[in-house]
């Protein structure tokens, strides 16, 4: 029996981006499929979101560009590189026909770039645009805030739409991530570029279905240990976790080195369907969660499904739903992968 399995719904990545393609209210939609696709698997979710009407992948990296750029059914597709690049990885981009970010210094020759000016988000981008090159296809900034500030949100989209007044009408003008599309309807400008919500993830740390959002990714695995604490037993390092009266717990056979992390004890998961809390030090490779009673080895433990949420998980870890995902380790011989196309 595998320790844990990974399960990636294809067809919930194309809901998604369907839900998303018409808050953007007729703009474009880029996928943006950075961190092995917020660590659900790049290349899997890339394809989906083509499927369901993305029309261009974002990555952060040359790199990861790519690795995409080398999986058969992605050899034509539009891919942007949104962060920097050396000279080196300028002509490789140029070889795989990607897309590069100026954001300082010059711009680059002989490859499709996109000019991004900084209207507050304070990182990388031009301080006031320069006049476009005949390489520059588009034209963008990112929102700082834009799932908690709608003042500052606003301000952003006014100095970007300033910013890009009187441009040549085929540049892309394109500064919406998942929070600004969904809130922000003058954002979208000619595209928007999805991230977190295309895995139906909320941007804000709510439900994500109130945005009418699926979560794509089931994590589950098993009680490899069902054991009886007398009063005054502790289970796990640093005894944290010491019965006050006799108690059984299960022991889950994934930790931190799985993604789940030390700063997830006091999360529930569910088994066999029921709510119970996890107790305890998380470590490298089991958590410890508290039972009705005795269990029987191998009774299903869902971690991520069914009503146990990623915002749930990240609440409880002080954290954002970004920062869980991709800290899950989906790809390795630690755990089953299963793609679903339901």
């Amino acid at each position: 029996m595998e320790r844990s399995s990974f399960t990636l719904d294809l067809g919930a990545i194309r809901r998604n981006t369907e839900t998303l393609l018409r808050a953007a209210g007729g703009a474009e939609l880029w996928a943006v499929v950075k961190a092995n696709g917020y660590g659900h698997g790049a290349a899997d979710v890339a394809r989906a979101a083509l499927g369901g009407g993305a029309t261009a992948l974002c990555v952060a990296t040359v790199n990861e560009a790519l690795e995409l750029r080398a999986v058969p059914a992605l050899d034509d597709a539009r891919i942007l590189v949104m962060g920097p690049a050396n000279e080196r990885e300028v002509g490789d981009a140029r070889a795989a026909r990607l897309e590069l970010v100026a954001a300082s210094g010059p711009i680059p020759e002989g490859v499709r770039v996109h000019l991004k000016v900084d209207t507050g988000m304070g990182r990388w981008g031009l301080s006031e645009l320069p006049s476009p090159t005949r390489s520059a296809v588009g034209v963008m900034s990112h929102l700082a805030a834009a799932e908690s500030d709608p003042n500052f949100t606003n301000l952003q989209i006014d100095r970007f739409r300033e910013a890009t007044a009187g441009l040549d009408h085929t540049l892309a003008r394109h500064v919406a991530n998942s929070a600004g599309t969904l809130r922000y309807p003058g954002a979208s400008f000619d595209a928007v570029r999805c991230g977190i919500a295309l895995y139906g993830i909320s941007a804000f740390g709510s439900d994500p279905t109130l945005d009418g959002l699926e979560p794509a990714l089931r994590w589950e695995s098993y009680v490899a240990l069902a054991k009886r604490l007398e009063t005054g037993d502790s289970t796990g390092y640093g005894r944290r976790y010491t019965a006050d009266e006799p108690a059984w717990i299960g022991v889950v056979p994934v930790g931190y080195a799985d993604g789940f992390r030390r700063d997830m004890t006091g999360t529930s998961v569910l088994v066999d369907g029921a709510r119970r809390r996890v107790v305890g030090t998380v470590s490298m490779d089991a958590i410890a969660v508290e039972l009705d009673g005795e269990v029987a080895v191998g009774t299903p433990v869902t971690l991520v499904g069914d009503g146990i949420s990623v915002e749930e998980h990240a609440r409880v870890a002080d954290t954002i739903g970004y920062e869980i995902v991709t800290g899950l380790d989906t790809s390795s011989a630690r755990a089953k992968r299963v793609i679903q196309d339901a």
